[in-house]
């Protein structure tokens, strides 16, 4: 397995960030609700068989204030084609969490030539009023781990300031990563993706945490119901709406069988 990397290229005139690590099929991954200030050990796993690249997505961790000048839904689609474009991912793989799952699903349902295999987990973008998600956005600071993962534990550790982090910037780029997803997502509605999720033509993995809090199990199936086709859906034992962190070496050997 090579060295992890960490390369910058621009989107919309800000320097982001961009992980590599592996050998073999390029991969791209896109982040869920908080994104990634740090690496996690499901990116490792996924390194043992691919090329894994993780773009940050505008206003993430790493991402800098790119979701700044992106008003509308279109901006953003746009953004995140630009964004795979210079990682290398056209035509690759691509696997999208929570937020970075509905994004992914837009772009392989917009430029369905961009994206080979497509897994999705417990992504947004979809509303049901019988039975709506979880608003992220309207909870108390101390509930979001237990909404986000199974173990709160994890979320909290994902969280926690490096040592010889500056300790004024970590927050500022914590509460932004969720300001960039408010700017797409909230309030938690729907994004109308229904619309496009048929124009999907890559085969496509529906992983779910089959206790996510967040978004309700039987979205699972709304999503497999609208995208069609080459679609299967898995649910992931013990692990909650963030199943990668949860459950990264399941997740990752689920893409791993998927993807090859």
């Amino acid at each position: 397995m090579s060295e992890q990397e960490t390369l910058t290229i621009d989107v919309n005139g800000f320097q982001t960030r961009i992980w590599r690590k592996g050998r073999g099929p390029k991969i791209g991954f896109l982040a869920g609700f908080g994104g990634l200030p740090r690496w996690v050990p499901f990116l490792d796993e996924l390194a043992k068989t691919h090329t894994v690249i993780v773009p940050s997505l505008p206003g993430f961790p790493g991402g800098d204030r790119g979701h700044s000048v992106l008003d509308t839904h279109l901006d953003w689609l746009l953004a995140v084609r630009d964004l795979l474009d210079k990682a290398g991912l056209s035509g690759a793989d691509l696997v999208g969490s929570s937020v970075g799952g509905s994004l992914a699903a837009e772009v392989a349902a917009l430029w369905p030539q961009s994206v080979r295999r497509l897994a999705l987990i417990a992504p947004f973008g979809l509303f049901d009023d019988q039975d709506p998600p979880t608003d992220p956005w309207a909870q108390r600071a101390d509930a979001v781990p237990g909404l986000m993962v199974n173990d709160p534990e994890i979320w909290k550790a994902l969280k926690s300031p490096p040592e010889g982090a500056n300790s004024i910037e970590w927050p500022i780029e914590q509460v932004r990563a969720s300001e960039a997803a408010a700017r797409i997502f909230w309030p938690l509605g729907n994004t109308r993706i229904e619309k496009r999720l048929p124009l999907i033509k890559a085969p496509t993995l529906l992983l779910w945490g089959e206790n996510d809090r967040i978004m309700p199990r039987t979205y699972a199936d709304k999503f497999a119901k609208g995208i069609g086709g080459n679609t299967a859906v898995q649910i992931v034992a013990g692990a909650g709406h963030l199943a990668e962190l949860d459950k990264p070496v399941e997740v990752a050997r689920a893409i791993d069988a998927f993807t090859a």
